[in-house]
């Protein structure tokens, strides 16, 4: 449909062709006074938050104020701007943005990314950008050429007067454009229109990815800089006591080795004399409260917490007068494990500082939060820092820390060494640094009536909160940690009599959003119960799941979607098994089935997963394929494998050797189906995460009669007697 956007001169503000001849839109933007009056200063600039920016060379330079680590925003936010501007898509360039107040997330306040917002809360802004600018460049063709702009038209990064067929490129405007006024309200196109948005489109990253020139943070290399490794407590909370470090300053190459909040810095000429000056450190720590901390011992404690009410999340009807009004009962478990990020490119930051500024390159998801906590250390105005987002190999969460703590921790270096650093994390100090995706133990009963169906549903989760204690915590009101009952508390089948309550767990080990955060294991543990429903009704998992969605036509959709190309309810080839699962997460709906074969020697092996999700409208199918893929291989590598385990205080893994990742011929063959629809943009980042470990946990009772609800699926012993 067409959408007409109210926007004042208030809200837009350009640039002058003095900056590098070029013509630069933002949007949402200050006053100008220039702006107001309709002209500017041909030798003025003036760029906060500017998202365009067009060259005389007619080149496209789209600003992203997201940060890119594997998730395509370098490609699909650019595709936007674009649809709307009619740019030439071979004409268009990316650039990360600054750290600036205009590049604030829509919804938090702050710049950043995170929570599979990047489409959702971008669409209306960026497309709004590139038809203003669009509107502007037709203003300007038709002052040059003395016409109405109602007889001009764009196409492919040209303006063109119909009657005469005149052409101009954006390039040739940019001088001209610099004078015009933004107009007070603009058209966006009907999506029957578009000629880009709805493509698969190659991504924009990928040449330099391939070829080595793209910029990692683990790629920054400046003049002058040094390397440092830290020290840090093998116990969380733990602090040095004390230390010597005279065996690490005789090794060639350290420069210095210097204490910090978070340990003891060595700091050398090279990454070797870093690893080698760290291990010859002497440090006497004092463990703290967690230095008995056992991963057994937490588990008892988790499952007396689980047989006690918690904080209501949400209730409907009388799920105690219920339960011994329905006909059977079934009760279940079900348990997740601490999860590591273990991203590809290890923790890094990069700082230099000098007497009157800084400058920062790190892979980040919170650009707001981290310069400004550098600039509290450096005792510098924020404006004097200036952070640029390079690259992420990979994020999941990890690189979105409220509390900055690898950039203060690089800061507080710079500031002791006054001398540029890169500090950089060892993969075994990303696997043991924390953060990681909350333990979880979730009690579930339920009762079902004479026909089979659920007349109750009661769910009890223990696990720690991420936000109590960080500044996301002010929007908790108790002791309810939202992230923590997502999932459950908002669960869409249609059962009577529902409670939900939430067990705060003692805090102490590091918590942070997983890639799709609570739904990681709330869709686990509701789509393996349901399962379980479903088997003692003796219903078919599909059809059960279908009815008890009668109010949910989307969700239906979906799940038909996915087992009718998945062939649910036909034979499958010999010796595997299907099981199936739906869930909804950040706006979008995914459902998967998996196909599961197990061995004699009990080896589970998932060999395809059919995949279908409505995320509402689409810019690029190629990037939701890519990221369902994603999800799934980053979903069943912990499924399969996952987990951090404790003893006396120590994490137990290490590296990729006993943290695995799914390998390149575990993957399965998946299949992407995408229901087409123009309802409002779903994230699609992470919802292919959660429906993946219970469709193969479902394929394996299948396939072996024997439900797993406690993960990592390695755990349970599937032989075959």
């Amino acid at each position: 449909m067409n959408g007409i956007v109210n926007m004042s001169r208030r809200e837009f503000l350009m640039a002058g062709a003095a900056f590098g001849g070029s013509f630069v839109l933002g949007f949402p933007l200050a006053p100008s006074s220039s702006s107001q009056s309709g002209t500017l200063p041909p030798n003025r600039t003036i760029m906060p938050n500017a998202f365009i920016r067009i060259a005389l060379d007619d080149t496209v330079t789209i600003i992203v104020n997201k940060s890119e680590m594997g998730q395509g925003v370098y490609t699909s936010l650019p595709m936007i701007v674009a649809e709307e501007l009619d740019a030439d898509w071979s004409s268009i360039r990316v650039e990360s943005a600054p750290v600036n107040p205009a590049y604030n997330h829509t919804e938090w306040g702050v710049q950043g990314t995170g929570g599979s917002t990047s489409i959702r809360t971008s669409w209306k802004q960026l497309a709004t950008a590139g038809a203003s600018a669009r509107a502007m460049l037709i203003a300007a063709a038709a002052r040059t050429w003395k016409v109405d702009p109602s007889t001009c038209r764009t196409e492919k990064g040209f303006v063109v007067h119909e009657p005469s067929a005149k052409r101009l490129s954006y390039g040739q405007l940019v001088k001209e454009a610099a004078y015009m006024v933004p107009p007070e309200k603009v058209s966006l196109k009907n999506s029957r229109n578009y000629t880009l948005i709805g493509r698969p489109v190659p991504r924009l990253d990928t040449p330099q990815k391939t070829n080595g020139k793209a910029i990692f943070g683990v790629d920054v290399s400046i003049p002058g800089m040094l390397t440092a490794l830290v020290a840090r407590s093998p116990v969380f909370g733990g602090k040095a006591k004390s230390f010597s470090a005279e065996k690490a300053k005789a090794i060639a190459g350290v420069k210095a080795v210097v204490e910090v909040e978070s340990g003891i810095a060595v700091i050398t000429d090279g990454f070797w004399p870093a690893q080698k000056g760290r291990e010859a450190l002497e440090i006497d720590w004092d463990e703290g409260p967690l230095a008995k901390l056992d991963s057994r011992q937490q588990r008892q404690h988790y499952a007396a917490l689980g047989q006690q009410s918690g904080v209501v999340a949400f209730q409907r009807g009388d799920v105690e007068q219920a339960t011994v009004k329905g006909t059977k009962k079934v009760e279940a478990v079900y348990e997740g494990p601490y999860l590591a990020h273990a991203p590809m490119e290890p923790l890094n930051c990069v700082v230099d500082f000098r007497p009157d500024g800084c400058d920062i390159w790190t892979g980040t998801q919170m650009q707001t939060s981290d310069r400004n906590a550098a600039a509290k250390i450096l005792g510098l105005p924020p404006e004097k820092v200036n952070l640029h987002t390079t690259l992420l190999g990979g994020g999941f969460g990890r690189r979105a820390v409220g509390d900055s703590h690898f950039v203060k921790e690089a800061a507080q270096i710079a500031r002791a060494i006054q001398k540029p650093v890169k500090v950089l994390w060892t993969r075994e100090d990303d696997i043991r640094g924390g953060y990681y995706r909350p333990a979880v133990y979730t009690v579930l009963k339920g009762a079902l009536d004479a026909q089979g169906s659920p007349v109750v549903w009661k769910q009890n989760i223990v696990s720690q909160s991420i936000l109590k204690g960080t500044p996301f915590g002010a929007t908790m009101k108790t002791d309810l940690d939202p992230t923590q009952v997502e999932g459950a508390a908002d669960s869409p089948y249609d059962v009577p009599n529902v409670l939900v309550d939430y067990h705060m767990a003692p805090a102490g080990v590091p918590v942070l959003w997983w890639r799709s955060v609570g739904h990681s294991f709330t869709a686990f543990a509701k789509e393996g119960f349901i399962d379980e429903l479903a088997h003692a009704a003796g219903a078919d998992p599909y059809r059960y799941r279908r009815r008890l969605l009668a109010k949910h036509p989307r969700q239906q959709a979906v799940l038909d979607m996915a087992a009718e190309k998945s062939g649910w309810g036909k034979p499958s080839v010999p010796g595997r098994y299907r099981g199936i699962a739906i869930h909804e997460s950040f706006g979008s709906i995914v459902a998967q089935v998996a196909e599961v074969s197990v061995s004699q020697a009990g080896t589970v092996r998932v060999h395809r997963v059919v995949c279908a999700i409505d995320c509402g409208r689409i810019v690029n199918p190629d990037t939701i394929a890519a990221q369902m893929e994603s999800g799934i291989v980053f979903g069943l590598s912990a499924a399969l494998y996952g987990e951090i385990t404790f003893k006396n205080g120590r994490v137990e893994q290490s590296n990729f050797l006993d943290y695995p990742i799914l390998k390149i011929d575990e993957m399965p063959v998946v299949e992407t189906h995408i229901v087409l629809n123009q309802e409002e943009p779903g994230g699609v980042g992470e919802p292919g995460v959660p429906p993946i470990a219970p469709a193969v946990v479902n394929a394996i009772f299948a396939a072996t009669g024997k439900r797993i609800r406690q993960l990592p699926i390695s755990k349970t012993d599937l032989r075959k007697t």
